[in-house]
């Protein structure tokens, strides 16, 4: 990784898209520290034990804690993506035409995102002062009334709007995924106050006589870590080559060659998508403050907050579900096969057309099965060990982040690669 960046330093092109995706980032980050005003961002340390709190705060880089303008971050967009991509399933046939025309079709589907967004946003920021108002005893807003609230809900879904912008910058100007370069960035800045944190509560504030159980958890932490790393990239990397043969009428085309499938093909997106998807009825459900006691609200509650074992179960299912999900998406037999069949190449003893996507079909979802299981279980454990040992919330987190922040380090230098690849060939034709 380390040779990987100093020969794309050595690139003029490669390196300015480097600079221009840390100055965005820079933007970001100096964004999260400007408080919304006409709030007392203060009051939030009252309520910071809310589970769903917690996850915003992650995934906006510590932004929800101070309550600033990019508290929410991309969670609507994320959310608004879901949706979109699910009315393309015969939901919605508008959406579905869209889909099958390209560019085009591409763009007309990321506007229509970009105003679900604005839709959710405006509805989740003004759920989100309302609850946090009502939590810390009406002391958050010190001027609550429906203008405040309007022009909080406006401040903070522009705050969003902007975010996306710059993640979409970074897409087509910089390194990376932008949305996961956003989220990454977050997750990294709040690395500091996590470590520092776990060595005040397993190092400084303990008595003498279990100084050694903290150095024997912090040894089996930095273990598991470790291991969830190797294991995250194995799982990233690993891929099933399918050989395909080409016909001879094809010009040029090599004789023999093959379809890299991997066993996680939709990456850590889904990882992203179930944090946003247990987070937004959380953020909604704090509008509904008055209703707590009855059935229904603590019900809800339960099942949204992953600090219980319906919610971590609900987790963990979201996660599996949008692996299956988001790798039909970014492989979609349908169309390999019809790109396999007008390339004149074929997969040897699988009949062209029909026979070839259900083939591919099928290795797919085998190796997502893989891939699910192996994202939920990462995700899922240390949850599980925050509830049963009573351990820091960052440590509940801690799957969650490491899928996130692995899985888009090993995107970016994959990009890199091919940016540096691309580059070679360029200098071989000249």
């Amino acid at each position: 990784m380390l040779k990987l960046l100093k020969d794309a330093f050595k690139v003029k092109e490669i390196r300015n898209k480097i600079y221009f995706t840390i100055f965005i980032l820079f933007i970001f980050r100096l964004g999260t520290h400007i408080t919304v005003p006409g709030v007392d961002a203060s009051r939030l340390q009252s309520i910071s034990d809310l589970p769903f709190l917690n996850m915003l705060d992650l995934v906006s880089g510590s932004a929800m804690q101070r309550f600033s303008i990019f508290s929410m971050g991309v969670s609507p967009y994320i959310t608004a993506s879901i949706i979109i991509q699910l009315m393309q399933m015969d939901i919605v046939p508008k959406f579905v035409e869209w889909s099958k025309q390209g560019e085009v079709g591409r763009r007309k589907l990321n506007q229509a995102t970009r105003y679900m967004t604005l839709v959710l946003g405006f509805a989740q920021s003004m759920a989100l002062t309302a609850g946090f108002n009502m939590f810390t005893q009406y002391g958050f807003v010190p001027n609550p009334n429906a203008q405040t609230f309007i022009l909080i809900g406006i401040i903070l879904t522009t705050g969003t709007m902007f975010v996306t912008w710059l993640g979409e910058q970074i897409t087509e100007k910089g390194i990376g995924n932008g949305v996961s370069m956003i989220i990454f960035a977050g997750i990294i800045s709040r690395l500091p106050v996590d470590i520092k944190g776990l060595i005040e509560d397993y190092f400084i504030n303990i008595e003498a006589s279990k100084i050694w159980q903290s150095v024997i958890f912090m040894i089996v932490l930095i273990i598991a870590v470790l291991a969830i790393v190797t294991f995250v990239t194995y799982f990233q990397q690993a891929e099933r080559k399918i050989p395909i043969q080409y016909t001879k009428r094809v010009a040029g085309a090599p004789t023999s060659s093959y379809l890299p499938l991997k066993v996680n093909a939709a990456g850590v997106i889904p990882v992203i998508f179930a944090s946003s998807f247990i987070t937004t009825p959380s953020a909604i459900l704090q509008a509904f403050g008055n209703y707590e006691g009855e059935v229904w609200f603590e019900t809800v509650q339960t099942l949204f907050n992953y600090n219980t074992v319906p919610g971590a179960i609900l987790y963990t299912v979201l996660i599996v579900a949008f692996t299956f999900f988001y790798a039909f998406v970014q492989v979609n037999p349908e169309k390999l096969a019809e790109n396999l069949q007008k390339q004149g190449s074929y997969i040897p003893s699988v009949r062209p057309g029909k026979g070839t996507e259900d083939y591919v079909s099928g290795v797919l979802m085998r190796l997502s099965t893989v891939g699910a299981l192996f994202l939920g279980l990462v995700a899922l454990l240390p949850i599980l060990a925050q509830m049963l040992w009573n351990l820091p919330e960052s440590i509940g987190l801690g799957g969650t982040s490491l899928l996130i922040a692995v899985g888009v380090a090993l995107e970016t230098a994959k990009q890199l690669e091919g940016l540096m690849l691309k580059r070679q060939y360029k200098g071989f034709m000249n």
